[in-house]
């Protein structure tokens, strides 16, 4: 990013794309150095006002010596009103100083941050469906809203923290033109502080760990509540989830209170040895001064050298106290950013004709058929969706080829899954419908007609332009079935696979919108999973599943939803019950009957 953007730029206008982001640094170290390179230009000018800031600190306490020495001891009025107003312009200077190199660190912190949200977002894209084998969801909300704020305050060192260095330098050197002794006891307090710190901190380390630790395992049993609340409560388990919410809440607690007494000795350490050597000097200074060998605007700098070292030596002990929790939170980041996808190829599917397989269940999909798949376990069935799509790894195959070695985005621009439970976003009905993407009102009614969602438009004040909350929530579950529907035929797909689409629609709505998919989707490819009989009597192929997802389900037959009623008793059975019709009646189900 350009460190000479104007104050008013919209730093989210410069959010790079998720596709860019997929190499990472392996190390923490490497991570807070990819941070501090990727917006070199902002580090270096809050490195030199951080460092003009620091090193004119010291400047006031000189003029104000040179006020005593040289007006009030002389008498003259004249020059003390002079430097009085040195004194003014310096501060007016350094506070303007202050707020510039304030305003850039600030930007610099916010960047970094907004860096490692973008790489756990891209991360997140990447692995896919691998990312619930791969990390936990507690892992993945800590990282994005902790340990992205704990990295970014490190860079603080990048400013303030080089800026004390040279400007605690320069108090050592104002101290060595007064006295040597003065001088010495600042230069040689400062190692002592850090050796007495240092040991304190990597204790301090380790509790933030543990801390972080905890705060993951709570994240993902909160993530895990809230979105199987309503189960639990229907199942009675409310009360258990909650008892352990409330365990791992006091958990979280006492590593919290440990962390607390650790940074709490690191602070008392830190206030208490400065101010026993910065006192340790006034006494020296003061006793010089009264043996001659100090004017008094000598005397009166070393107290403003003094008061000014203060603000060195905070930001020395801040810097490392941050670095030392941005390595674990980059520890985390790191191995987050460090986990592979399942593997794909880079084999680019030209075929126009096609026959998709999965071994694993048996189910074979020929292009332009509309195949519904049925059976009585659904999660056997949802597995069996998701290898034949390429949601996971597996040895499905595309024309004799496995998924594993397509292309993946070839592949999901050719194949899209719709799952029932997919999250819906908010935005405005066409921006959820479209995705985002640059679709015309034609399309779009075309597709709201095709899917049913035509009939929720009319419902909701202000069309397409209606707004959609999170999650769909201003929705019922019937219209969120056929938003998700809506937005998966705008995609176009060569293949669309849906797992149950139409399960919470009367069955009037569900058999006028699997019409009407059929319709639309006639010259392309569309595998239902259900077991509803609209649906399956529209198919040109179903393919039955018994078993479970224990046991083994498999394809035991595939025919007409007619054939099948007469020929196989344990799909007519399967359908009656979900019909509740007889199902010894077979004939009511024929063609045309």
């Amino acid at each position: 990013m350009d460190p000479n953007e104007p104050d008013g730029a919209d730093p989210m206008e410069q959010i790079r794309p998720v596709s860019e982001l997929v190499d990472y640094p392996s190390t923490p170290w490497r991570y807070l150095w990819w941070l501090t390179r990727s917006q070199a230009g902002r580090v270096a000018r809050g490195t030199v006002l951080g460092t003009v800031w620091m090193v004119t600190l010291p400047v006031p306490p000189l003029m104000l010596a040179f006020a005593v020495d040289d007006g009030l001891r002389r008498g003259s009025m004249g020059r003390v009103v002079l430097w009085a107003v040195l004194i003014l312009v310096t501060g007016i200077a350094i506070a303007v100083v202050a707020i510039l190199r304030h305003r850039t660190m600030t930007r610099i912190r916010t960047e970094a941050a907004l860096q490692t949200i973008e790489a756990a977002i891209a991360q997140s894209v990447r692995l896919g469906a691998s990312l619930t084998k791969r990390t936990t969801a507690g892992e993945v909300v800590a990282v994005g809203v902790g340990d992205a704020w704990t990295i970014a305050m490190s860079l603080t060192i990048t400013g303030p923290g080089v800026g004390a260095v040279l400007g605690y330098a320069v108090i050592a050197v104002l101290l060595m033109k007064i006295s040597v002794v003065l001088a010495l006891i600042i230069v040689v307090g400062l190692p002592i502080l850090l050796l007495a710190i240092g040991p304190l901190l990597g204790r301090v380390r380790i509790r933030v760990s543990d801390y972080r630790d905890a705060q993951e395992l709570l994240s993902t049993r909160m993530v895990d509540i809230v979105s199987g609340l309503r189960v639990l409560d229907s199942l009675g388990g409310k009360r258990l989830f909650g008892e352990r919410f409330v365990g791992e809440s006091l958990t979280v607690e006492r590593t919290g209170t440990r962390l607390a007494r650790s940074e709490s000795l690191v602070q008392a350490i830190a206030v208490g040895l400065p101010a026993l050597f910065l006192a340790c000097v006034v006494w020296v200074a003061a006793h010089l001064s009264a043996e001659g060998v100090l004017t008094v605007g000598d005397l009166v700098a070393v107290y403003g050298y003094l008061i000014v070292a203060v603000m060195p030596i905070s930001s020395f002990i801040e810097s490392a106290k941050d670095l030392n929790q941005a390595l674990v939170a980059a520890g985390r980041v790191v191995d987050f950013l460090g986990h592979s996808p399942d593997q794909r190829g880079q084999v680019t599917p030209a075929d126009t004709s096609f026959v998709l397989e999965d071994p694993a269940s048996g189910l074979r999909v020929k292009s332009g058929e509309f195949a519904v798949v049925a059976g009585a376990d659904r999660g056997a069935i949802s597995a069996a969706i998701d290898r034949l799509g390429g949601v996971v790894a597996s040895e499905a195959t595309w024309n004799g080829r496995q998924l594993t070695e397509l292309d993946r985005h070839a592949l999901r621009s050719r194949v899209v899954v719709l799952d029932d439970d997919a999250f819906v976003f908010q935005g405005s009905a066409r921006d959820v419908v479209s995705s985002g993407r640059t679709v015309d009102r034609a399309q779009l009614d075309a597709v709201a007609s095709a899917s049913g969602f035509d009939e929720v438009l009319r419902g909701l004040t202000g069309g397409w332009d209606a707004e959609i909350l999170p999650r769909g929530a201003n929705l019922s579950g019937g219209q969120r079935q056929r938003l998700r529907l809506a937005q998966a035929l705008a995609l176009e797909p060569e293949v669309l696979i849906a797992l149950d689409p139409l399960s919470a629609v009367d069955a009037i709505t569900e058999a006028q919108v699997a019409q009407r998919v059929r319709e639309s989707r006639r010259d392309s490819t569309t595998v239902v999973a259900t077991t509803s009989i609209a649906v399956l009597g529209l198919a040109d192929l179903v393919h039955f599943f018994e078993g479970s997802r224990v046991e083994g389900s498999r394809l035991v037959a595939s025919g007409s939803h007619a054939d099948l009623m007469r020929q196989e008793p344990r799909y007519r059975r399967l359908v009656s019950r979900d019909s509740g019709d007889d199902p010894s009646d077979a004939a009511a189900y024929e063609v045309g009957a």
